[in-house]
């Protein structure tokens, strides 16, 4: 893995001379918290019964989705239709109470090493998901103390348009009132992947769900982990990496 050569490859693409790291946007489901698995089971559980033809497949790669976006894109397979604003927040509800039957969601092992270093290089830490899911963000405070405090939040519920779109990501570095080769993105799916290339930033991809890691590379990734600890044994030499490359 030559990390610097990675480094420099976005910097060509992007048409930047340098990047430097004082800010990382991170996704939560799936790189913060082992929570996949409980979504889609969820999800699955709350479509299924209304008759939509779906599979749990296709829910982790609808990850990233707002509520919107993901219910929609079921009812217009389906119907040729949006959903009624009122049946989406009820099936919403309903999703949300699915998961709450499941057993409970762990952090992501390996993730809060990932965070302690941005912490220590003094890098901003924005949360940026798709989901509206109360019962983890609740837990982002004892989880992952001081690293997302509620202005450095992004929800589904923030934006117009969610991943793949860029908008999650434009926001975050408003957020952190960063240029986009001044941050990295954190994500694991291919749908966000997407969204942080698009919004122009180095993204790290993290392969932490059963998606086949050419994928994520497929989706724009600069550089692909197999896992959080994975990352956070490298994520110093990136920092330095991002820190000095110049053309």
């Amino acid at each position: 893995m030559d990390i610097e050569k990675t480094v420099r490859r976005y910097i060509e693409r992007v048409g930047c001379a340098s990047m430097s790291c004082k800010a990382a946007l991170i996704d939560m489901d799936g790189v913060l918290y082992d929570s996949m698995p409980n979504h889609v089971e969820a999800w699955y559980r709350t479509i299924a019964p209304l008759g939509i033809d779906c599979c749990r497949e296709e829910f982790f790669l609808l990850e990233g989705s707002t509520r919107t976006r993901t219910i929609n894109l079921l009812f217009n397979r389906a119907y040729g239709h949006d959903a009624p604003e009122e049946v989406s927040l009820a099936l919403y509800a309903e999703k949300v109470r699915q998961f709450r039957l499941l057993d409970a969601v762990e952090p992501m092992p390996g993730a809060d090493a990932v965070i302690d270093i941005l912490l220590s290089h003094n890098v901003r830490t924005v949360l940026v998901t798709g989901s509206s899911q109360g019962t983890l963000l609740e837990c982002l405070d004892d989880d992952y103390p001081r690293a997302f405090n509620v202005p450095y939040r992004i929800t589904g519920e923030d934006v117009k348009n969610g991943k793949p779109s860029p908008e999650p990501y434009l926001m975050g570095l408003q957020r952190a009132e960063v240029l986009p080769n001044e941050a990295i993105v954190i994500e694991n799916a291919p749908l966000g992947v997407e969204a942080g290339v698009a919004a122009g930033v180095f993204t790290v991809a993290v392969n932490t769900g059963p998606i086949p890691p050419q994928a994520l590379y497929d989706a724009g990734a600069d550089i692909v982990f197999d896992s959080m600890s994975h990352f956070a044994t490298h994520l110093p030499q990136l920092i330095d990496a991002i820190n000095t490359v110049k053309l």
